[in-house]
């Protein structure tokens, strides 16, 4: 599937330890542009799983892949919370997610101020 440009995941009980089992294939996917999540039951486990992991201290870091084109990410009414936010700000911060113009978080558990910081972090780095 390195052509696969959308995925819609949307209502499919993909859990944490669910997404974390997909997260790696999806990072595999070079044209991948749009993921849906829309009303899974996942959390912020599944979510620093999707990101990736910073590489360890004194490694390089990645250079490409790892969902590099993604420019749309809908994480409505998942189980996020204020930590996931945070893990969200720092992959931002970092050079993950490169490509990402939109995130939508509508419905989680976090709270506003969280919200409000993961698209302050998003608009920063497009500017």
């Amino acid at each position: 599937l390195p052509r696969l440009k959308s995925l819609c995941l949307d209502n499919a009980a993909i859990g944490d330890a669910g997404l974390v089992a997909l997260a790696p294939a999806l990072r595999r996917l070079p044209a991948l542009e749009s993921l849906g999540f829309r009303g899974n039951p996942f959390g912020d486990e599944g979510l620093a799983a999707l990101v990736a992991p910073l590489p360890p201290a004194g490694a390089p870091p990645p250079t490409a892949g790892g969902l590099a084109k993604l420019k749309r990410l809908s994480l409505k009414r998942t189980q996020i919370t204020d930590a996931g936010c945070a893990t969200l700000v720092a992959a931002f911060n970092s050079v993950a997610l490169p490509s990402l113009g939109s995130i939508y978080l509508n419905g989680a558990p976090a709270s506003d101020m969280a919200q409000d910081a993961v698209k302050q972090a998003l608009a920063r780095r497009r500017c």
